[in-house]
């Protein structure tokens, strides 16, 4: 495309996308679904969900499948009573699957341990019965910090079976975000370790308790009890009176508990997300809608065959997708899974495919941050190991680009594992956009469209869908049974966040951006926050990213809009290269930007493309722009301490002073 194309054709280029990869006919032959689904759903959107929630047990059946009169606050499975934890556990043990292995667990260390659905029920009963021993009943919170152990999902379970509100701490988070946390949920019991292993060393979790609960003044932290998990061995100081060891008081407890069935709106959990505010919203979810959806949608996006597949999650417990797809989601489906404990990269940069090989893994649930890592070490530590087992890969937490997509589909899934790249947030509690493997010929880069069951669009601002072809705003257009309740009391935050923007129509905004291409599939842009105004246009960073990482020499980019006197904001991109392509300079850098605009078109055009050794990442995968734009804008740099390596904003500045500040540009 010439640079005086129309920008707005030239920034839809990404998203005519000519390759189609459609399952085989032996995957759709067997496949949990069909096209049927969908013409289903279309035909009674509420029966549909009905028959999925009747993939659970319940105590009770509900009497009304939805009430909607309170929007935006929904109630599903009105009168239903159920417990989550005799669903993702006792259920499976009663039907005579009890020595089904429900974890394979590994420790960064190489130590393992293996749990069948029988020893799972054990171990629950005996945490609830610890529990309540402590006092802790329905409606307690719980705040749980900790790695990921078996102990982390055995906790979730033990508060879901007693009726217990849980609020897991991601274990990276500084002793404020505990205080923060605990403060807001007026949490009584906190359950963590002494510490827990990441890249070889211990890392302390105890003392990080003590340190966020010394910030209460007086007597008036609400936390009775701190229960802690032998792990790393490192010295901790325990206070008498308040904290005990897991082992001495989970470990004395009968083996069987009696559990109560709750009603289908009892709150399950709480989990902080950031605001814009800067204080965490508290989102929570309830049982009912929350398990039937997160069962239906691990069983459908990644056509889950329990009796055969071994199933991997990568996340962590400390955000919504461990919550979903690690342990409610699998363990209501039966499913045999993996939890990892360490970094893919501890002892060696094949970590991950080593234990794919190790465990015969066939479903791989990942983000599209560690793909482009592993793009970016190469392919030779996938190739050493044997990954023939993989047949279903996932993606989650941000778009995917089209390259990655492609490098994922054929280094890791050997060119015919369906890659299913699924958008969901903390908020709408389970998948709602996503391929569905054994239906949808996909395209590399789009999550497609909703689910069966689910109502998206794509529409501009005063809220009018867009056509096909055609960009603007992800918006729910109807409820949906694993939506967040409220946001832990502040109910006016919560319409505020989520509601006001299109109160007239009655949808739920997501917060992202999103374009319908030519078919009317959905390609996502990310956070409406990350959609750059320039000269008046609004280019998304994923549609620069995807562009900078289509060319060979880029591993890995980063975009960020800058405050701009002639256009109002200007691209700046960070970019890390392939090997020898880090020593191209300013010729390399030039090279690029003429890329991104034969690829989008010149309005699109970096401004600044900066080299750099590693991109700022949580300990989670994303990539922190908050950060990168306070570089990119000369501004002292801010909170550092959700990195997983801190250090690397020191790098960054380190080589932009090298260069005198500035890096090649116009």
């Amino acid at each position: 495309m010439s640079e005086s194309s129309d920008p707005q054709s030239g920034l839809s280029n990404l998203l005519h996308e000519e390759r189609r990869f459609p399952p085989s006919e032996e995957f759709a032959a067997a496949a949990n679904y069909s096209e049927q689904a969908y013409e289903e759903a279309a035909a009674d959107r509420l029966a549909f969900w009905e028959t999925q929630a009747r993939r659970l047990d319940w105590e009770t059946e509900w009497s009304q499948v939805l009430d909607w009169s309170g929007a935006p606050f929904a109630k599903w499975f009105i009168g239903g009573r159920l417990n989550a934890a005799v669903n993702c556990v006792d259920r499976h043990v009663e039907a005579g699957r009890g020595e089904k292995v429900a974890l394979h667990f590994e420790g960064e260390p190489g130590d393992t341990r293996t749990i069948s659905y029988a020893e799972l029920q054990r171990l629950v009963c005996q945490a609830a019965n610890a529990l309540t021993e402590l006092g802790i009943g329905k409606g307690d919170r719980v705040a749980i910090y900790l790695p990921m152990l078996v102990e982390a999902v055995v906790s979730m379970l033990a508060c879901a079976r007693i009726g217990a509100i849980h609020s897991v701490i991601f274990g990276g988070f500084s002793a404020q975000a505990i205080y923060d946390r605990v403060l807001d949920a007026d949490a009584t019991l906190v359950i963590t370790a002494d510490g827990g292993y990441r890249r070889s060393s211990v890392f302390p979790l105890k003392p990080v308790v003590d340190e966020a609960l010394a910030k209460f003044e007086g007597d008036t932290s609400p936390v009775r009890h701190v229960l802690v998990v032998k792990r790393g061995g490192n010295d901790i100081e325990m206070t008498e009176g308040r904290d005990l060891w897991w082992d001495e008081a989970v470990a004395r407890q009968p083996e069987q508990h009696q559990p109560e069935f709750f009603d289908s709106e009892t709150p399950l959990y709480i989990l902080y997300t950031s605001g814009t505010t800067g204080k965490p919203k508290g989102i929570l979810h309830t049982t009912g809608g929350y398990l039937t959806q997160t069962a239906y949608t691990h069983h459908a996006a990644f056509d889950l065959h329990a009796d055969t597949d071994i199933y991997w999650c990568t996340a962590d417990i400390g955000w919504v997708t461990g919550h979903s797809y690690i342990v409610y989601g699998p363990l209501a489906n039966g499913a045999t899974q993996v939890i990892y404990e360490g970094t893919p990269d501890t002892p060696h940069k094949g970590r991950f495919w080593e234990l794919i090989e190790k465990y015969r893994v066939t479903i791989l649930y990942t983000a599209p941050t560690a793909i482009r890592t592993f793009m970016k070490w190469g392919e030779e530590f996938p190739s050493k190991f044997d990954l023939s087992s993989l047949r279903v890969l996932g993606s989650v937490g941000e778009p995917i680009n089209p390259e990655a997509w492609m490098w994922y589909r054929r280094v890791i899934g050997g060119d015919r594992a369906p890659v299913v790249d699924t958008w969901w947030q903390t908020e709408t509690g389970a998948i709602m956009i996503s391929p569905l493997p054994g239906v949808t010929a996909a395209k590399p880069g789009s999550a497609m469209r909703a689910l069966p069951g689910v109502e998206a669009d794509v529409v501009d601002d005063q809220g009018q869908p867009v056509p096909n072809g055609g960009g603007g705003l992800l918006v729910l257009t109807q409820p949906w049974p694993s939506m967040l309740r409220g946001i832990w009391g502040d109910d006016d935050r919560y319409r505020d966040t989520y509601w006001s923007r299109f109160a007239e129509q009655g949808y739920y905004f997501a917060g992202d951006g999103a374009k319908k291409d030519d078919d009317g599939d959905l390609w996502l842009l990310g956070r409406v926050d990350d959609v750059m105004n320039i000269s008046g246009h609004r280019i998304s960073t994923t549609e620069v990213e995807s562009a900078l990482v289509s060319h060979p020499s880029v591993a890995e980019a980063a975009v960020v809009g800058a405050t701009d006197p002639t256009t109002g904001q200007a691209i700046v991109a960070f970019v890390i290269l392939r090997g020898s392509a880090a020593d191209g300079g300013a010729e390399m850098v030039t090279e690029l930007r003429n890329h991104v605009a034969k690829e989008i078109g010149a309005i699109a055009k970096p401004r600044q493309i900066l080299v750099v050794a590693e991109l700022p990442k949580t300990r989670s995968g994303k990539i922190m722009r908050r950060l990168l734009r306070d570089v990119a804008e000369h501004r002292s740099i801010g909170d550092v301490t959700t990195l997983a390596d801190s250090t690397v904003m020191d790098l960054i500045s380190e080589g932009l002073a090298a260069k005198g500040g500035k890096a090649a540009e116009d």
